[in-house]
């Protein structure tokens, strides 16, 4: 099909090209912003990612026939990069060599997507058409262009919720047999995994048989297999551990649960896997599934509400294009799976958000969608799966509300291990704040007058069930009572004005004015939350601490007997409890249990203050502000050393745990040392001693690797620093990832550069700048080698980009820990000084892993700091060159490295030293 003959707008940093619809020669030409804002409000133009071009052109409203948009509706769930050069590989165009020649690929895409809508052979054909007619009807700038290619179907489509295949419940699994696994088998089954003929990596196969341990029969309880591995970049961890899992849960028919930190070893994960199982067993049930939480997937309730008008304007357009996907993705997963994560920036990460489960909302059983729920589907998949591949926090969960057999892990490989002491300092956390407090009275309560939503109250919920039990109606009407004492809208303006309504909002109020009493930043960082410690609080802060905790116990007391009593209903149901009621009280059973916990933490938490510091937790009050704004005011705790709980909860449960990384432990002077690994694993605190390995990196870090001090920028000197920034990238060509501790000078720094850098063909992106979600930035600079990526600590670890694409780290300067109360406490407790260097160590270790992704790759991790401290020089493999140097310097080794002569020159630069 020819080119769509409609006029084309790109902008980039460098420049702005509008083309017009003729396909002249000189149809393109390059225009000023204004010009391209008053031809897009004048008539609908091609586009491509419409929010990040109205942020090139400084035209927040722009709007306009966006490819992206076109791309979603012809193919849901198939991946795509959102940019001219990621669209062009995905339909087979030509890629475009330079800014000008972007117009005349849109209209060649936009041609190409219509083509595909009358091909015979369209794999998304069904239900399209349906979904068409109310696209047409909200007046969808694409609607009327796709109308004439997309034939009314012969008979109706089955559509989204007569498409969605039911899940079937099945037995539960029986418990797997003790089997032993001898090193032969092991080899064996990694050699099937890594191909036949493929090279033998001897570390690998060391690695492979000591993973092997952990499926061992257990010989005491509460005393499982314990085996911290680390294993250097490169050497096959993953197929490593799974071939000793996926041997024993084939010979003992068992679950193996693979833990991760981030989505995007999630997504390698399921790839790798398949080496291993295939996509189906023979009577087509999964044997390997990943899990996520509940948050992550599409409710399908809350697409019903948006489709039947609880969505207006463009998000009523998104709802349609999610349903759209819905028919056509893999397991639901709307947060890092099928979906694209560009489709929520598109029309606002909100619209995405309210689409998935939402705490408080879930009736489970009473859902009309229940039997099709791609949440219910997971779960219970995972509970007859042979690998689940889950995240830390939710293993954590599932082990810690053990009360469901299937779903408790009991062999369990956490890679990523280095993160098992964050995700359980945030899974046993305890936060009694305001916006906690406010969303347990709208679960008790139901919604306030005037707000959206189909949330409803425990009354609505159990108003059959109560209409009968008159013990049931006087626990509800109790709980709903003692629920007024929580805070309700606009609550936090009363708190600024000093007028709280009730007890938990006057103990709100308190905090609030202890935090800026105490508060020593002089008022110049009014764009960050403030904390101070919970101690030596006044008389009045711990009298109306006790009220709120005498206000919290009130409401807990009868949603316990509520609880006894819906337990004793569903085991001897009385004859008037018909299915509908069953179902609502399985709903409300299952949100029931946490309410209570929580409410118990938060009473245990304020019958804390005022009294004698407990030496297991740290304690604080704090007010969160974002960009000078308050959002949330409470009281937190976190326990002094969270593996405490973890090895009572994971641990003490489970019969063999891996924790594996490739910065699990560190670099001494004499080799590896474990001690710190070893007490960030909790098996301290139930007497077992792990199985320790380490399997050296293959990589020839020494010739492949430069690490390089910067010494002449200045600390503070952002001009410097965004003038550094920007001479590395073009010395680099792109290809270069900065790191930064603050938001604030990323902004100010790209703010800086980025122009300069489009105008010589090096395109930059950066986190919390460009409206695109984190994963999709990766995807684009993975896509591109000349781009260049600006972000925070989100892309310090779990960034996976081999080649060419990647071939400089800039750290802005060294990583030290944020000075917070927890953090002093913890300092205090574990060595002072040398717990910070731990903690820097271990950010320059992941950092400096971006770097080397293959035995190919090559690059210089650069630091931007006059004064780095020599201490932390071991967190590099060992053998990497590090030289200390001026900027000039530094970039005349990148420009070698860049020209083919490798990272390293043959020796150190006049006016450098060397290091390591």
């Amino acid at each position: 099909m020819p080119a769509l003959p409609l006029p084309a707008l790109h902008a980039s940093h460098a420049g702005t090209w509008l083309r017009q619809p003729n396909g002249a020669e000189n149809a393109t030409r390059p225009v000023a912003k204004g010009e391209a804002v008053m031809a897009a409000a004048d008539t609908p133009l091609l586009l491509i990612n419409a929010p990040l071009l109205a942020t090139r052109l400084g035209y927040p409203d722009l709007s306009g026939l966006d490819l992206l948009e076109l791309y979603a509706f012809v193919h849901p769930a198939r991946f795509v990069v959102p940019t001219p050069k990621g669209l062009a590989h995905a339909l087979g165009l030509t890629e475009p060599a330079s800014d000008d020649e972007v117009p005349a690929l849109l209209q060649q895409a936009a041609g190409t997507l219509l083509e595909t809508c009358e091909s015979a052979d369209w794999a998304e054909r069904e239900g399209a058409w349906s979904i068409l007619q109310p696209l047409t009807r909200m007046r969808w700038p694409w609607a009327g262009i796709l109308a004439p290619h997309i034939a009314r179907p012969d008979r109706a489509e089955r559509w989204l919720f007569s498409r969605l295949p039911e899940w079937e419940d099945a037995p539960e699994r029986p418990q797997p047999a003790q089997v032993l696994m001898d090193e032969l088998e092991v080899e064996a089954r990694l050699e099937h995994l890594t191909g036949e003929g493929a090279e033998k990596r001897e570390g690998q196969q060391a690695y492979a048989r000591e993973a092997a341990h952990v499926f061992a029969p257990r010989q005491t309880s509460k005393r499982p297999h314990v085996l911290l591995a680390q294993a250097g970049t490169g050497v096959g961890k993953t197929l490593g551990y799974l071939a000793p899992a996926s041997l024993w849960a084939e010979k003992a028919q068992g679950t193996v649960w693979v833990s991760t930190y981030t989505k995007n070893l999630q997504r390698q994960l399921r790839r790798e896997s398949a080496r291993a199982w295939g996509a189906r067993r023979a009577d087509g049930t999964k044997p390997v599934v990943v899990r996520k939480g509940r948050e992550n997937y599409l409710c399908l309730l809350n697409l019903e509400d948006a489709l039947q008008g609880g969505f207006g304007g463009r998000a009523a357009v998104l709802a349609q294009l999610v349903a759209r996907w819905a028919a056509y993705t893999t397991d639901g997963d709307m947060i890092g799976g099928d979906l694209p994560g560009w489709l929520g920036t598109l029309f606002r990460k909100r619209g995405i958000t309210s689409l998935t489960d939402q705490r408080g909302e879930c009736v489970y059983a009473g859902c009309p969608h229940y039997r099709k729920c791609f949440i219910e589907r997971a779960a219970r998949d995972s509970a007859q799966a042979d690998l689940v591949i889950a995240n830390h926090a939710l293993v954590m969960i599932n082990a810690a509300r053990g009360r469901d057999h299937a779903q408790r892990p009991t062999r369990i490989v956490f890679d990523e291990g280095h993160h098992v002491f964050e995700a359980a300092d945030s899974t046993f956390a305890a936060a009694f704040t305001g916006m906690e407090a406010i969303e347990l009275r709208r679960w008790i309560l139901g919604p306030e007058r005037g707000s959206k939503g189909r949330r409803r109250g425990l009354s609505a919920r159990l108003a059959d069930v109560a209409s009968y039990d008159e013990v049931s109606s006087r626990c509800v009407t109790e709980a709903c009572e003692a629920a007024e004492a929580l805070p309700t809208g606009g609550w936090l303006q009363r708190l600024a004005d000093g007028t709280p309504a009730g007890p938990v909002e006057e103990i709100l109020a308190v905090v609030r004015t202890t935090t800026y009493a105490r508060d020593e930043s002089g008022g110049q960082e009014m764009g960050y939350g403030i904390e101070t410690e919970a101690a030596q609080l006044e008389g009045n802060f711990v009298q109306l601490a006790g009220q709120a905790q005498s206000a919290l116990a009130a409401i807990r007391s009868p949603l316990i007997r509520l609880g006894v009593q819906l337990e004793a209903m569903v085991e001897n149901a009385p004859d008037w409890l018909d299915a509908q009621g069953r179902a609502r009280i399985e709903g409300v059973r299952h949100s029931l249990a946490w309410r209570i916990e929580t409410l118990a933490a938060w009473e245990a938490l304020l019958d804390r203050m005022g009294g004698p510091a407990d030496p297991d937790f740290v304690d604080w009050l704090a007010v969160d502000r974002s960009e000078a704004r308050e959002y949330d005011i409470g009281i937190h705790r976190r326990f002094l050393d969270p593996m405490k709980p973890f090895s009572q909860t994971v641990l003490e449960g489970a019969h063999g745990v891996m924790l594996t990384s490739a910065t699990l432990s560190e670099r001494g002077e004499d080799g590896i040392e474990w001690g710190t690994a070893i007490a960030r694993s909790g098996v301290t605190h139930i007497d077992v001693s792990p199985r320790l390995s380490s399997a050296e990196s293959p990589f020839d870090y020494a010739s492949n690797a430069e690490v390089l001090i910067v010494t002449d920028v200045k600390k503070g000197d952002l001009p410097g620093l965004a003038g550094a920034y920007a001479r590395i990238i073009e010395a680099s060509g792109g290809g270069v990832l900065g790191l930064f501790t603050a938001i604030r000078r990323l902004r100010a720094v790209h703010g800086r550069i980025a122009d300069r850098l489009a105008r010589n063909g090096l395109p930059l992106f950066a986190q919390h700048v460009d409206p695109i979600d984190t994963g999709t930035l990766v995807d684009i600079f993975r896509d591109d080698p000349r781009a260049s990526l600006l972000g925070s600590d989100a892309l310090r670890d779990g960034v996976d980009v081999p080649g060419t694409s990647l071939r400089c780290v800039v750290m802005e300067q060294v990583p030290w820990p944020k000075p917070s109360i927890l953090h002093r406490a913890r300092r205090a407790a574990q060595g002072g000084s040398a717990y910070d260097d731990r903690i820097i160590r271990a950010r320059l270790a992941q950092a400096f892993g971006r770097l080397i992704r293959s035995k190919d790759d090559t690059g210089h991790f650069i630091v931007l700091s006059p004064a780095f401290p020599s201490r932390l020089l071991n967190a590099f493999p060992e053998g990497t060159p590090v030289i200390r140097l001026p900027l000039e310097d530094a970039l005349h080794r990148v420009a070698l490295g860049v020209s083919g002569q490798g990272a390293n020159s043959p020796a150190p630069l006049a006016g450098a030293s060397k290091e390591g």
